[in-house]
């Protein structure tokens, strides 16, 4: 009777300490989703105040149709992204439209002193930074992840339930591809 009961409380202790990796395994990936879930918020918040950005630069600097275009078709990408992966490019190529969209404001003294415009860009560098500071949430939540997935015992039930490994932001390569300019 006392190996039956042995053998009962052991396949209890496995068995919760299966359910345990694979549930934490489970919290990780939602941590993930949702911290994409946060990204992408903020960056329909951006592409929302782009169109207004535009139209005011527009008033001012009709001439640079050429950076005006850029950062119109950078937004149309970047609303049309799917997947995180096409997101994440499409974010950092309109980041760079709308640096040089804000270089080419620089040389506007009137743009530069317009109400509406100082307003925008407020709000601009106010999401831009909640941006920021949602990548790298995304950023520490993926390691997170990845690293229960990789790790011992994790890396077996990953592997069982097919738990598949996602992809930060590259902050240096958005960095290099980018002017360096303050929003």
């Amino acid at each position: 009777m006392i190996p039956l009961i042995i053998g009962i409380v052991v396949i209890v202790a496995i068995a919760m300490a299966i359910a345990g990796i694979y549930n934490n395994l489970v919290t990780l990936r939602n941590r993930v989703d949702n911290a994409w879930q946060n990204i992408d918020t903020q960056l329909q918040r951006r592409n929302d105040l782009i169109p207004n950005v535009v139209e005011t630069v527009k008033g001012y600097a009709a001439h640079e149709q050429e950076t005006l275009d850029a950062v119109t078709a950078a937004r149309t990408a970047a609303t049309s992204a799917v997947t995180p992966d096409e997101k994440m490019a499409a974010d950092n190529v309109l980041t760079g439209a709308l640096r040089q969209l804000l270089m080419v404001a620089e040389a506007y003294p009137d743009l530069k002193a317009n109400t509406n415009f100082i307003q925008l860009q407020a709000t601009l560098q106010e999401t831009e930074d909640k941006i920021s500071y949602a990548r790298q949430s995304y950023n520490d939540c993926v390691l997170n992840y990845n690293n229960g997935i990789q790790t011992f015992p994790g890396n077996i039930f990953a592997g069982i339930f097919q738990f598949k490994p996602r992809t930060g932001f590259e902050a240096a390569e958005a960095a290099r591809e980018a002017p360096q300019v303050k929003f």
